[in-house]
């Protein structure tokens, strides 16, 4: 019945969903209009060319895409033969898939939670399990799956006391839910026993750690980073009224601000502004969340005393900032970087992640709201990988410390990668579990 209400309610506010993704989200990006019909299920069966069941990974944005890409890499790794369909719900997501992925898997949207759309997108796709990452748990996408005896299994699941009590208002929807659940990895045990509380058989749960932890940096990233370094670094020929002071470095110091919001970009560029006070050479790249943002962040740029280039433009000529408006880049932004500030953590969005910059040995500034990675920041925090600030101005003074002390920015990225091998292996524990759920070759 809960499940009746839930579907029934779905389907009465379904033209402000329509009305919200198609219309206000599609005027910012266009790609939210582009395929469309998938999002009420209408998959194209051409997706597959062969007659083996497709493994389903549902990654909900670009964070979630880019913390499975090495574990499904082990995957195809493991079974080159193997049919993998990636869902995600944004254009950026999508985009990402296609940038870590190329022609490798399949990928679309996952269809809104109608049961009409969701049957559809199963009855097209007939899946030989569903992977869900972390909690996108949605009640008749899992329910219908496991009518379907579709196995359903949650990984890198997380939960904090916040979301739990959340889906104890709705416990009877909630328990459907959790006995939908074939097999659940998490992140730690108190986030297995949060689920557990909440009605999943404990048998049922297992402890993985986070696979977010096992990054490495490819071959490729790492020349990538080389040519960043040397494209951003000081021009030896450009004059600057201030290069003869013999208390700035002659190395360039930059920084990156990465996955930053409204709001957070202007709390960067003023930042930005107080460092170059100290360090006039200092290069500050900013890279808002969203794509949608690029243009207003160029805007921004143009109203401030600060010169600007975008780094789709490739003309970079020793600006004082660099605007990242590309996508698939970040990582390597940081690998290029001295320290990076990672965005949503200055304004309460919860932060995200800072494992991207650390598995470079790059060091971490963040804000105070992190809630989004309590999985991750404890740990980092404590292995002196990373370093809280609380508004602008502190972190205008840890940029300036740690650009007139260029060693203690070196071991903020030491301890950084130092947190994230210390913390790898989740994703061999998570493959063993998924290998159980692999229908046999034919």
């Amino acid at each position: 019945m809960a499940r009746i209400f839930y579907s029934l309610a779905l389907i009465f506010i379904s033209p402000l969903i329509v009305f919200y993704l198609y219309i206000l989200r599609g005027k910012k990006n266009q790609g939210y209009r582009a395929h469309f019909k998938e999002r009420f299920g209408f998959v194209s069966k051409s997706l597959f060319t062969t007659k083996t069941k497709p493994l389903v990974f549902h990654c909900a944005s670009v964070g979630e895409v880019l913390a499975a890409t090495p574990l499904i890499k082990a995957l195809q790794k493991a079974h080159p033969n193997l049919n993998i369909l990636i869902t995600c719900n944004t254009p950026t997501g999508r985009e990402q898939i296609l940038n870590q992925f190329k022609n490798t898997v399949a990928y679309s949207y996952l269809p809104i939670d109608f049961p009409f759309a969701t049957a559809r997108f199963l009855k097209r796709i007939k899946p030989q399990a569903l992977c869900i990452l972390e909690t996108e748990l949605w009640p008749n996408l899992m329910a219908i799956s496991h009518k379907k005896n579709i196995p359903v299994l949650v990984i890198n699941a997380r939960l904090s006391e916040k979301s739990q009590q959340g889906y104890l208002k709705v416990a009877k929807l909630t328990h459907i839910i959790m006995r939908s659940i074939t097999v659940l990895a998490s992140h730690n045990k108190a986030d297995a026993e949060r689920f557990i509380e909440l009605g999943l058989e404990a048998s049922k749960s297992h402890v993985t750690g986070s696979i977010k932890f096992d990054i490495t940096p490819s071959d490729e990233q790492l020349a990538k980073v080389l040519n960043l370094k040397q494209l951003y670094s000081i021009n030896k020929n450009s004059s600057n009224e201030n290069s003869s002071n013999e208390h700035i470095n002659d190395e360039r110091f930059v920084w990156v601000a990465g996955s930053a919001h409204p709001v957070e970009h202007e709390l960067v560029l003023a930042a930005h502004q107080q460092l170059l006070k100290k360090q006039p050479n200092a290069l500050l790249i900013i890279a808002p969340r969203h794509p949608e943002q690029f243009d207003k962040v160029a805007e921004l740029l143009t109203q401030s005393p600060l010169s600007f280039s975008r780094r789709s433009q490739n003309n970079y000529n020793n600006e004082q900032v660099l605007l990242a408006d590309t996508l698939g880049e970040l990582q390597c932004l940081y690998g290029a970087a001295n320290v990076s500030f990672i965005g949503g953590s200055l304004i309460r969005r919860g932060g995200h992640n800072p494992l991207e910059s650390a598995a470079f040995s790059v060091g971490v500034i963040t804000g105070p709201h992190t809630y989004n990675f309590d999985h991750v920041y404890p740990e980092l925090i404590k292995l002196k990988g990373a370093v809280v600030v609380d508004s602008n101005d502190e972190l205008a003074k840890q940029l300036i410390t740690f650009s007139q002390n260029t060693k203690s920015c070196q071991t903020l990225g030491i301890k950084a990668a130092q947190c994230v091998a210390k913390n790898q292996g989740a994703i061999q524990k998570t493959l063993t579990i998924i290998n159980q759920y692999l229908e046999p070759k034919p």
